[in-house]
Formats: structure tokens, C-alpha cells, sequence
């Protein structure tokens, strides 16, 4: 028997349809600040080759760098030697973080700002699903949290992807 006032029960992979689908930009966001994390180890990094490396259009990428400089997650430095870096260890930034950023809270009912609009107008009949979708949202925001960019560069290790120059070979004459 659920908790009171916990009305879902099943895991998010049973709850939450395979049609909900995070943007262009906050996955692109994630891609990129994994790329700093993975290839450059959070230092500076320059937007062309994260854009190459990741298939992320440089102008959209240059975009998404501006909100998540705004936000904290990570700084920039200009030169021959500059580019975007963590503004935080990898372990501290959160996917939810980044989604936060990016696109505001995470809602699957309606927003606040909405729904107090039509307040006057809302019957008792949409209580209870405006219930479940708050909960809901509060489950999905939470598996975002659950997540670092050091847990996506881990993953990239499990998978058996290579940073460029970590291969050595040894030359025996």
C-alpha cells in the first residue's frame, strides 16, 4: 500500500511513457559539458571542437554556452588557450542542473503560472490528476538529480570510449 498522498507506486520506467522527450538544447547542453568533463577534464575547451566532436551545430552550442554561463555551470576563458570550462568538479553538476538551466523547471502538468490563470475555472474533477502529475514531475526531476556529468563520463569508460592521446604504444626494438 502507497505512503498517504503518494499516489504512484511503479518505477519511472513503468510510469513514464517512451514519447517524452528532453530538447535539442538541454541534451545538447549535457553532450557538451560531458565533452569538457571527458576529453579536457572540465579545463577550458574550445567550442569548435566540442561542436565537431559532438555533432552540435557551433552557433546553437555558443547559445546554450551563454545560458549555462548565466547559471553557474561553467566559465569561460578568451585567447589561443581559452574556451568553456566546468564551473564545478563533475561530480556536482547534476543533469538536472543542466535541464534546469536550460529549460526552467521540470513540469509535466501544467506550469504554475498557467494553471493560476485559469484558477476561477479549474474543477474539482482536475484536482486529482494535477496531483499525479506533480508527483510525477517530482519523480522525473529526481531521476535527473540522480545523475552527474562524472556518472555520463563513467558510462563513456564502461562503453569503452578512448580520449584522444590515451592509447600508448611501447616500441620494443
Amino acid at each position: 500500500m502507497a505512503a498517504p498522498g503518494v499516489f504512484l507506486t511503479k518505477t519511472m520506467r513503468e510510469c513514464i511513457p517512451p514519447t517524452v522527450k528532453l530538447s535539442n538544447k538541454g541534451r545538447y547542453a549535457v553532450r557538451a559539458l560531458f565533452d569538457i568533463a571527458f576529453y579536457n577534464e572540465g579545463g577550458p575547451t574550445q567550442v569548435k571542437d566540442i561542436a565537431e566532436r559532438q555533432a552540435i551545430p557551433p552557433r546553437f552550442l555558443e547559445q546554450i554556452f551563454q545560458d549555462l554561463k548565466r547559471s553557474g555551470l561553467v566559465g569561460s576563458k578568451r585567447g589561443p588557450q581559452g574556451g568553456y570550462s566546468l564551473a564545478r568538479r563533475p561530480n556536482e553538476i547534476r543533469l538536472g542542473d543542466v535541464v534546469r538551466a536550460l529549460e526552467g523547471p521540470i513540469v509535466l502538468g501544467e506550469r504554475a503560472e498557467a494553471g493560476a490563470k485559469r484558477a476561477r475555472g479549474v474543477t474539482e474533477t482536475r484536482r486529482p490528476t494535477e496531483a499525479v502529475f506533480r508527483e510525477l514531475s517530482t519523480r522525473v526531476e529526481a531521476c535527473f538529480d540522480a545523475v552527474t556529468i562524472a556518472d555520463v563520463c563513467s558510462r563513456a569508460e564502461q562503453l569503452g570510449l578512448r580520449k584522444p592521446g590515451a592509447q600508448r604504444y611501447v616500441y620494443v626494438i
